[in-house]
């Protein structure tokens, strides 16, 4: 039976520190809406407090998790041990967008600078952290990080960015606002 924790202590902040791949999972309020799983990777996910998470969004071709942290804000962040002791942590939490037009997001995005490409940031403030056993998860030895993201930042211009951005970013599958393409810089670097 998994166990709940208050706060993200030095332990579980080191053992995150770690880890090379989490998972984030959100859902629209509609009912039928597409419930979204996104797999993430690159050194994205900063630990910021005994209670708030960050993670730099790099951005692809879907919008889903920006789209129904702006409908709710409900958002869950998993991260499992794939080498190692077997072992999963959940941080459930209330996550907000910040996006390059927001007037912060400079100061978060230099959080995340060794990213390929900065879409926009995701601040969760957590409400529940749990365990589990992680026993069923297969173990896994991490090669190196692709760097697929970077060569085809490289071989886009700004506005082939923009462009990309406002083809498959404006909205959800489900229809939700998706980025705010129209409120200044897109960050595309």
């Amino acid at each position: 039976m998994g166990k709940s924790y208050e706060a993200i202590d030095d332990d579980i902040r080191a053992w995150v520190e770690k880890q090379k791949v989490f998972f984030v999972a959100t859902a629209p309020r509609a009912e039928g809406g597409r419930i979204n799983c996104s797999p993430k990777g690159l050194d994205a996910l900063r630990i910021l407090g005994p209670r708030q998470v960050a993670y730099g969004d790099t951005g692809g071709s879907g919008i889903e998790t920006v789209a129904h942290l702006k409908e709710n804000g409900r958002i869950t962040i998993m991260v499992c041990a794939l080498e190692g002791a077997p072992k999963i942590y959940r941080f459930y939490g209330v996550g907000r967008v910040v996006e390059p037009h927001h007037e912060d997001f400079a100061s978060w995005a230099a959080r995340f600078s060794s990213l390929p490409m900065l879409r926009n940031v995701i601040v969760v403030d957590v409400t529940c952290i749990r365990d589990a056993c992680g026993f069923g998860v297969p173990r896994y030895s991490f090669v190196e990080d692709r760097d697929t993201l970077q060569k085809w930042r490289e071989a886009k211009s700004e506005e082939e960015v923009v462009a990309y951005r406002r083809q498959k970013n404006s909205s959800s599958l489900d229809g939700l606002p998706g980025l705010d393409l129209d409120d200044g810089p897109s960050a595309g670097g």
